[in-house]
């Protein structure tokens, strides 16, 4: 089978790479290799590429990127006979608290607008004559996040500073900041799971359960012997920052199996650095 990746180089996109390199023919393409990829070949498409940075405010820019391309790829697909599998994220529900796939939206970002755009235009297309199946990112961690920065997750984020400061910068209040973390090798097999049964439709990526920015912390500052310290939000995080994510996963276990969730004490208990 053949695949194409977009994304290959970002964070989920390096994981689900080195996950699927045994089984399948691999392929990757970038934004910025400046060119359009060609799909015609591809058994699927597997479209992670994307500006991720909920802060970025050029609309113009998340648009062209994660909307506009996101529909010309698919038309390729569509009209190529190349199934088509794509990133959706979790932060299309904004402060709303129903998780369900089907429950109200509220994105607060430019990039938290652009994925419920697509995922609205997407699945208003009247015919599909391929599978296409939308995957809703959830608060993702593990290998692999270092370029991402401030983007990085609060687990991965707390891990490097602990590891090279012996502090953890905490917003205050943090015990109220609840997220629904999944490990990045769970995402990748749910990835797997759906390519084997190719069934249609847009599934909450999470493990529907929650855990607190104060206990991330506090695992991870055990482990590595670390001091937290508390600081005020930034005002440019105010009004654009989820409180409480925690997937509904109710629609994604009637397609996935066998999956035990890693959770994040497990996964810094498991790190040898």
């Amino acid at each position: 089978m053949k695949i194409l990746i977009t994304g290959h180089k970002g964070f989920i996109g390096q994981n689900l790479t080195f996950y699927l390199q045994d089984n399948f023919e691999l392929s990757g393409y970038e934004w910025q290799d400046d060119f359009l990829p060609e799909v015609e070949g591809f058994d699927w498409v597997i479209h992670l590429g994307a500006i991720s940075a909920t802060t970025e405010t050029d609309v113009d820019k998340v648009m062209l990127q994660n909307y506009e391309f996101s529909k010309w790829l698919y038309h390729q697909c569509n009209t190529k006979g190349v199934n088509f599998q794509y990133a959706s994220s979790a932060s299309v529900y904004g402060t709303n608290t129903d998780f369900n796939e089907d429950a109200p939206k509220q994105p607060q970002s430019p990039y938290a607008y652009s994925k419920y755009l697509f995922d609205r235009w997407v699945w208003q297309q009247q015919k599909h004559n391929i599978v296409v199946q939308g995957l809703r990112y959830f608060n993702v961690f593990g290998l692999f996040e270092d370029h991402k920065n401030d983007m990085m997750s609060p687990v991965s984020k707390f891990t490097k500073q602990a590891k090279e400061t012996g502090t953890i910068t905490l917003f205050e209040n943090s015990n109220n900041y609840k997220r629904d973390f999944v490990s990045v090798k769970d995402i990748c097999e749910i990835h797997l799971q759906l390519l084997s049964n190719k069934k249609p439709g847009l599934f909450n990526a999470g493990t529907g359960k929650t855990t607190s920015f104060q206990t991330v912390a506090e695992v991870i500052a055990k482990k590595y012997n670390a001091e937290i310290i508390y600081v005020a939000m930034p005002n440019k995080l105010k009004g654009q920052y989820q409180e409480y994510t925690c997937a509904d996963i109710k629609k994604l276990s009637t397609v996935t199996s066998g999956i035990k969730f890693e959770t994040v004490e497990e996964h810094i208990n498991e790190r040898t650095d």
